[in-house]
């Protein structure tokens, strides 16, 4: 299983807000900065269109969705009304801040997925990891904002924690990196 059933079931697990379990932390250390989230959620399959591979999901309030699975999914054929699809999504943000850095400015991008092997039960993940290193070239004390210069835009960071701010110097640099991962996992009905 692939990225096009993951990113379809990553919508599923919207559509089952009701259903969601999962947490946030959030933690900082000088010139460090982390926010992780986690929601969780479980739905049960309702309905298998062989002909069209849709996959016609239900979550405990009621709410249904279908998704279509893509050719790349190799286990589709082992989907089976009731079987429960257990949807996990955590995204995580990390800055952190280098003095006078001499890092270039820049964007790169990663992405991954793992399947399940042809005759396995059903199930993949995805993730995606975005890094961004931005110039300091301005601070504003008075209304504690950092301007940042990245590759493609330049942005105004407001930082709320009076001794983080006080370690930002113009000429600084603060790497961002964002990832985000997608995990499917089918149990078959008991």
């Amino acid at each position: 299983m692939l990225k096009s059933l993951c990113f379809a079931a990553a919508l599923a697990l919207a559509g089952t807000a009701a259903a969601q379990t999962g947490g946030a932390m959030v933690g900082t250390a000088p010139g460090k900065g982390v926010a992780v989230q986690t929601i969780k959620g479980t739905a049960t399959i309702t309905a298998v269109d062989k002909a069209t591979r849709d996959i016609t999901l239900k979550g405990p309030q009621g709410r249904e969705m279908t998704i279509t699975a893509g050719p790349d999914v190799k286990n589709f054929d082992q989907l089976k009304v009731g079987d429960q699809v257990d949807m996990q999504y955590v995204e995580a943000l990390t800055l952190q801040l280098r003095k006078q850095g001499d890092k270039v400015v820049a964007k790169t991008e990663k992405t991954d997925a793992v399947g399940a092997k042809k005759g396995e039960t059903p199930g993949g993940a995805v993730g995606r990891q975005v890094t961004v290193v931005a110039n300091v070239v301005a601070v504003d004390p008075a209304k504690q904002v950092v301007t940042l210069k990245g590759p493609n835009q330049t942005v105004d960071l407001r930082v709320k924690d009076p001794a983080q701010f006080k370690n930002i110097a113009v000429g600084d640099q603060v790497e961002a990196t964002f990832t985000q991962a997608f995990a499917v996992a089918v149990e078959p009905k008991k």
